[in-house]
């Protein structure tokens, strides 16, 4: 949530990545039509297909409402990345029963752990 167009960002350099590791990234932005070669999606509720991961890239006071989408959607876990942290996201995640990181790089635990895509993660 949050994806950027801009590669200087880490909301555009992270996520591709993470595609390049083999997960599928679907980018939400009401300001982009496409980004990474995939088509963006104005919030999580448009996207038209089951979501494992909403991978946070929003200021920490808005991590509550994308908590709530994420939840809404019935995605089964969220992560906000370096430097977001928020305990109403958290509180949130919790109740739901949702699995919950924040102030971690999903891109650097990636990496540290060595990890790739599992085969299925792209249909």
């Amino acid at each position: 949530m949050g994806a950027s167009r801009h590669p200087d960002k880490s909301a555009h350099s992270v996520p591709l990545q993470m595609a390049r590791h083999g997960w599928r990234i679907i980018p939400v932005n009401p300001s982009a039509d496409e980004i990474w070669g995939e088509r963006c999606y104005p919030t999580l509720a448009d996207v038209p297909v089951p979501v494992d991961l909403v991978n946070v890239f929003r200021p920490g006071e808005q991590a509550g409402a994308v908590v709530r989408e994420a939840i809404a959607i019935g995605a089964p876990a969220v992560w906000l990345q370096v430097g977001i942290v928020s305990a109403e996201g958290r509180r949130l995640a919790a109740a739901a029963g949702i699995d919950y990181v924040e102030d971690e790089c999903v891109a650097v635990v990636r990496a540290v752990n060595r990890l790739s895509a599992p085969s299925t993660a792209n249909p």
